[in-house]
């Protein structure tokens, strides 16, 4: 999953902190005969949520450098009301592929007293600039209110740990609920009842809604996905299979690996790998990777001078054809304009180890980040 937890050794660790918690409980829950709710760390889509009675009052949101849809909120405003906090990113498909059910829930219950706030604290230095947070925020049809959380001080005052992470508080203003990662929808929206109906609201439906996102907000198939997110910058990459080992922040060639094991990735022709992203020196460059997964995604930028980068896309050596996402025509080609994350594939048939390529038709492109669903 995309951006689940900063610590990277999280995924290492759960299956111990889950052992260990339910050990926690048991023992807490013999010796005291007090039910207590505790953490599950979800095999299924490696999502964890918490259920409590109070986690503490909800802190301010002076952070902000700057809101959209809205005047600034703070905690003071929002007394009286139930609040979901939303913590997200928006090149990050783990963020985006809720948003279909809390853009519902805003609406949905807006006239008993709900408030839906988007924290948008960024992952990617491009994703500091409030411009792009602007206009992604009107590409996705977002009309709640969203903080720009650019130096990460909501974040870091909730002690926030994932992308994307909710956070409900009640009319007091105390948080009672919080859930990391995507799924658990139904969950949700059952708390955002009760705690609105706690309020003395009236009317409030008992059903929760079953929502199908489309294009790349679409709902993942778990039960087919065997490729982790991959990082193409030094800090984080993995599994690259070039045969020319990086240079960090130089110009040189890459040569594209002739077979490709699962997973694995190359790139080929002339790049500048930086922590964050590699840059295409000259055109053409390509960027090689053996996946396992219904869609295929990338984090791109164009050149620094904002001119568009052309692209084509290749499966398994072919035009994607009806394999395409909704950033590809189907006979591969596309242009990089802003930078976001660019759906390239979504396969419609079986899904099987597939080998994927792009090549980029003009230089100045920042690859940063492989997704899949």
């Amino acid at each position: 999953m995309k951006h689940y937890l900063r610590f990277e050794a999280w995924n290492r660790r759960a299956p111990s902190v889950a052992l260990i918690t339910g050990v926690a409980v048991v023992l807490i829950v013999w010796g005291t005969g007090l039910l207590t709710r505790f953490s599950v760390v979800k095999t299924a889509n490696a999502a964890s949520q918490h259920l409590v009675n109070d986690e503490g009052a909800m802190p301010d949101l002076d952070g902000a450098i700057g809101w959209l849809n809205s005047v600034p909120l703070s905690r003071q405003s929002l007394r009286g009301k139930v609040v979901l906090v939303n913590f997200w990113t928006y090149t990050c498909i783990n963020s985006l592929r809720p948003l279909p059910y809390v853009k519902n829930w805003a609406s949905k219950y807006q006239h008993a007293g709900f408030v839906v706030i988007g924290v948008h604290t960024p992952e990617f230095s491009f994703e500091h600039e409030p411009m792009n947070v602007e206009n992604a925020v009107r590409t996705l049809n977002i009309t709640f209110p969203v903080a720009i959380d650019s130096k990460s001080r909501i974040w870091q005052s909730f002690n926030n740990e994932a992308w994307p992470a909710q956070y409900l508080v009640d009319a007091k203003g105390q948080i009672r609920y919080h859930h990391f990662g995507e799924g658990d929808y139904g969950e949700i929206e059952r708390v955002i009842q009760e705690l609105l109906k706690e309020n003395g609201a009236t009317g409030v439906a008992s059903g929760t809604a079953s929502v199908s996102g489309v294009g790349i907000e679409a709902a993942p198939d778990w039960t087919d996905e065997r490729s982790p997110e991959t990082y193409i910058g030094y800090r984080q990459a993995q599994n690259f299979a070039s045969l020319e080992k990086v240079h960090k922040d130089s110009n040189q060639i890459f040569s594209a690996p002739g077979k490709l094991s699962l997973n694995h990735w190359g790139l080929n022709g002339s790049w500048n790998v930086n922590a964050e992203s590699a840059v295409l020196q000259a055109a053409p460059g390509k960027i090689v990777f053996r996946f396992h997964s219904r869609d295929l995604n990338l984090v791109l930028a164009p050149s620094n001078d904002g001119k568009p980068v052309r692209f084509v896309v290749r499966l398994d050596g072919a035009a994607p054809r009806e394999n395409s996402g909704v950033d590809t025509a189907p006979d591969g080609s596309g242009e990089i304009r802003e930078p976001r994350l660019y759906q390239l594939i979504r396969q419609k048939g079986p899904i099987v180890d597939r080998t994927f390529e792009i090549e980029f038709q003009d230089p100045g492109v920042h690859a940063l980040d492989f997704t899949f669903g």
